[in-house]
């Protein structure tokens, strides 16, 4: 069953829909008039930079069927949002504005009506770092057995999880929600709409301190999560996480411990890194009997940190009573590790494209990839934003495992000027590192420097714009 005018109607808080509405389904729901089409509602929402309702124009004249909105603007005409309704009713005809006072909390109340007629089994992930992997391969071990739906990119907020639940369809089992945070109460508001059954925490580090205020705010924010879960539930901690152990004490639900320590319901060790060729390790699950399931597996899996990854993934896949050999197909699909992109570079170099943001746990996490290469390492790394009072002390953290894995190191902004710094006094030669403001500055030194068979690590957070580095490189590889 889709969601249909009908639905929206009754799920902002409106009595006795006409029966006409029921007939027309909403195909999607759009918050960027551009990407409006015939069949779907364009929720128009306040920014801080811009206005949804400047575009209801637009979006109707890409055939949106309805409009959810605090106001209707001059430019669009009242008359094309009076619906025509047959008086015997059989269909409608003309798009329909829904008139709300707070359009984004309309959303959130239409969001939480859809999701409570419904009842796939609901998994929230939430951490400091490795949220979007670990969603994505999870995804791809449930969905060897069950239908499973996972929200699209960083829909992880207040605006982009409630349009994920709007998505859920009868035949979904399984929902598989990442669940972002910025301060204390966000994740408790996303709990209240999801209903998660299951919750995963990933760690816990200082993502986000300048906005949080503090570690303890982080930790508050995050167990948000494992208090909001019901008594038959479960909660996937991390038992090799400081932070994270904590949160046991806080959970209604059982806890299933997963990480590198025996103590453990389930864990790894002999761990392998083969850099390109994937992780090698063994599983160790403890079984109610108190034996173990001991396996050994080979994954396509980039860096020691993806076994946590692998281990979550599989933890949930153990709770929703999947195989061993269900959860082992699960994570081989390569499809499912997003963030990490290996691709040509020039003059037959390898690029390791991490570009998607970085804090200092992740930029460890790709040097240690980095120093698994055979070859020559050039780290371009850039500067870590939101951070907060833990600003310096994670830069300079980053520079002193760059001094051990690189042989050429490159940091962009000001920021990552304490990692060039901490390189050096690591012991680095100081004539192999080089600082710059731009990502342009950074390609003009690498012309000409770039050898055969060197591994070229990009590493910062969006607002550096590495991934236009990325492109220029992989530009140069092509010509």
């Amino acid at each position: 069953m889709s969601i249909t005018l009908a639905d929206m109607y009754a799920g902002i808080g409106g009595q006795h829909p006409h029966p006409a509405l029921a007939t027309i389904p909403i195909q999607d729901f759009v918050i960027d008039s551009r990407q409006a089409s015939p069949g779907s509602c364009f929720i128009a929402l306040r920014g801080e930079h811009s206005d949804g309702h400047n575009y209801i124009a637009s979006a109707l004249l890409q055939g949106a069927v309805a409009v959810l909105a605090e106001r209707v603007p001059e430019d669009v005409s009242a008359d094309r949002l009076r619906p025509t309704i047959d008086a015997a009713p059989s269909h409608v005809q003309g798009p329909i504005i829904f008139l709300v006072e707070d359009s984004l909390a309309s959303l959130q109340r239409l969001a939480s009506y859809w999701r409570s007629r419904h009842n796939p089994t609901v998994i929230g992930i939430t951490g400091s770092v490795g949220k979007s992997s670990t969603k994505e391969l999870m995804a791809a071990v449930l969905r060897q057995r069950y239908s499973t739906l996972w929200n699209e990119g960083n829909l992880n907020n207040e605006i982009g999880l409630p349009l994920t639940l709007l998505r859920i369809e009868d035949h979904h089992e399984c929902a598989v929600l990442e669940m972002g945070f910025y301060v204390e109460g966000e994740i408790t508001q996303l709990c209240d709409l999801a209903y998660p059954e299951i919750g995963v925490i990933t760690n816990i580090g200082p993502v986000h301190l300048e906005r949080a205020g503090s570690m303890e705010a982080i930790y508050r924010g995050k167990s948000e999560l494992v208090q909001a879960l019901p008594k038959h539930g479960k909660a996937v901690l991390n038992w090799d996480d400081e932070w994270v152990r904590r949160m046991a004490d806080l959970s209604l639900a059982p806890i299933f411990r997963y990480g590198l320590t025996p103590e453990a319901e389930l864990w790894a060790d002999d761990i392998e890194s083969g850099g390109l060729e994937g992780i090698r390790f063994r599983f160790h699950h403890k079984l109610p009997s108190g034996k173990f399931d001991i396996l050994y597996v080979h994954l396509p899996l980039l860096g020691r940190h993806s076994v946590h990854t692998a281990l979550r993934a599989a933890a949930v896949g153990l709770l929703c009573d999947l195989s061993w050999e269900e959860i082992i197909n699960g994570l081989h699909d390569v499809n499912a590790q997003i963030r990490i992109e290996v691709t040509p570079g020039p003059n037959g170099s390898t690029l390791i494209d991490d570009t998607y943001n970085a804090s200092p746990t992740s930029s460890i996490a790709a040097l240690n990839l980095l120093d698994d290469m055979d070859g020559r390492h050039i780290a371009i790394l850039g500067d870590m934003l939101e951070l907060g009072s833990y600003e310096e002390t994670g830069h300079r953290l980053v520079g002193r495992r760059a001094a051990d894995v690189a042989d050429i190191l490159i940091t962009i902004g000001e920021r990552a000027r304490w990692i060039a710094d901490e390189a050096i006094q690591g012991g680095m030669n100081k004539e192999r590192v080089e600082h710059v403001s731009t990502a342009e500055e950074a390609r003009d030194i690498l012309e000409g420097l770039i050898e055969p068979e060197d591994y070229i690590l990009i590493k910062g957070s969006r607002a550096t714009r590495m991934e236009m580095l990325v492109a220029s490189l992989s530009t140069a590889a092509d010509s």
